[in-house]
């Protein structure tokens, strides 16, 4: 699935506006990208909606991945209130992401 493009100067600017961002980094030939995937759009969809979600192929935006850091797929990071929170990688456990980020978005979004 080809996903929009962005600058890094477009992220930075969304990250800065925004509640919440997760970056979602996979590949094309990732097989633990494309199963996890779906898995975190449900999980932020239903219990963190007002985070902006954002995903990126890793390969096809070596500036933005070099800026974060990011040096294998999938990596996830979300920021909240403009900061990284959270950045996760690779075997990346759902229950765990929801355990760290319920309580400050529940703070930040009543």
């Amino acid at each position: 699935m080809k996903e929009k493009t962005y600058t890094l100067e477009e992220l930075q600017n969304i990250i800065r506006s925004e509640i919440g961002v997760l970056l979602y980094f996979s590949g094309e030939n990732c097989n633990v990208c494309h199963a996890l995937r779906p898995k975190f759009k449900e999980l932020f969809d239903s219990e963190f909606p007002k985070i902006k979600q954002i995903y990126l192929d890793a390969h096809e935006n070596p500036e933005i991945s070099a800026h974060f850091q990011v040096f294998s797929v999938p990596t996830m990071i979300v920021f909240l209130d403009g900061r990284e929170f959270v950045r996760e990688g690779r075997a990346v456990s759902l229950h765990k992401m929801t355990e760290q980020l319920k309580r400050p978005y529940t703070m930040m979004t009543e």
